[in-house]
């Protein structure tokens, strides 16, 4: 039994769509979260400071001893995964096993992945899910609006802000029909029933958050490092109040946070 935490992190509150899955997915599993919120957006960076960004997110994590980390930031798995691959503690991206998830896609209608500016800028999708699936158009969208609803609480499927920014960003793709639409930013998974209501049912929705978790459990089962006791601890780079009232209203659960830093 290996009772070290896993870590996560994102730039806000998108990675607690990743906690969760995990959460259900191994409930016995100690896990330490990281919010970076006083650097957020990082659909908005440049690669070299997402390169740097990641290299300081992974060292907070490294400081509590974690056994592997799941870097639940699409932006962050776009533009730094050779600084993920090459990190000393194992590291699940979210481009990699949500790429392997779209490939299983049937037929041939487009496929599609919604993202920040940034990861839909560096191609890094798009690239990854042509070779995964030659012959497949790939349809490529930056819905970087959705970041800001998420992290200002609107969520809701029945919010009039969702609906109408959702219908606006998503109307270039609705028109060319997918077969499967990844949702490639972490924090898209949590207006994950608005776009669903918005594209139909027809349309497959691939949770990077899911699959990258998925991979987790696969990860440490097969190297035999599971165990725990189901302790969390959630840590923000930013307001304590502010990130504990947001979580809270998504993990439907009190919250206790902790400040933490990963750079400057």
């Amino acid at each position: 039994m290996d009772k070290r935490p896993i870590g996560i992190f994102d730039s806000g509150l998108g990675g607690l769509t990743a906690l969760s899955a995990l959460r259900e997915l191994m409930p016995e599993e100690n896990i330490v979260y990281f919010a970076d919120t006083a650097r957020n957006p990082y659909g908005t960076r440049t690669p070299e400071q997402l390169r740097r960004m990641a290299k300081e997110n992974l060292a907070f994590l490294a400081g509590f001893g974690v056994k592997a980390v799941i870097a639940a930031c699409g932006t962050m798995s776009t533009n730094a995964l050779d600084v993920l691959h090459g990190s000393e503690i194992p590291v699940i991206n979210v481009l990699e096993p949500s790429v392997s998830a779209m490939a299983g896609s049937e037929g041939d209608a487009p496929l599609a992945v919604i993202a920040t500016e940034a990861s839909i800028r560096s191609g890094g999708y798009t690239r990854a899910l042509e070779k995964a699936c030659p012959g497949r158009e790939v349809i490529a969208l930056a819905c970087q609006e959705f970041v800001w609803l998420c992290e200002n609480g609107h969520t809701a499927p029945d919010d009039p802000a969702v609906i109408e920014a959702v219908a606006r960003c998503l109307a270039p793709l609705k028109r060319e029909k997918p077969s499967a639409l990844l949702l490639g930013c972490t924090h898209f998974g949590l207006i994950a029933e608005a776009i669903r209501n918005e594209l139909g049912a027809r349309v497959e929705l691939v949770s990077a958050s899911e699959c990258a978790s998925r991979a987790c459990k696969t990860l440490l089962e097969a190297n035999g490092l599971t165990g725990g006791s189901g302790r969390e601890a959630l840590y923000t780079s930013g307001s304590l109040q502010d990130f504990e009232q947001k979580a809270e209203h998504f993990l439907h659960r009190p919250v206790k946070a902790h400040y933490g830093s990963a750079g400057e």
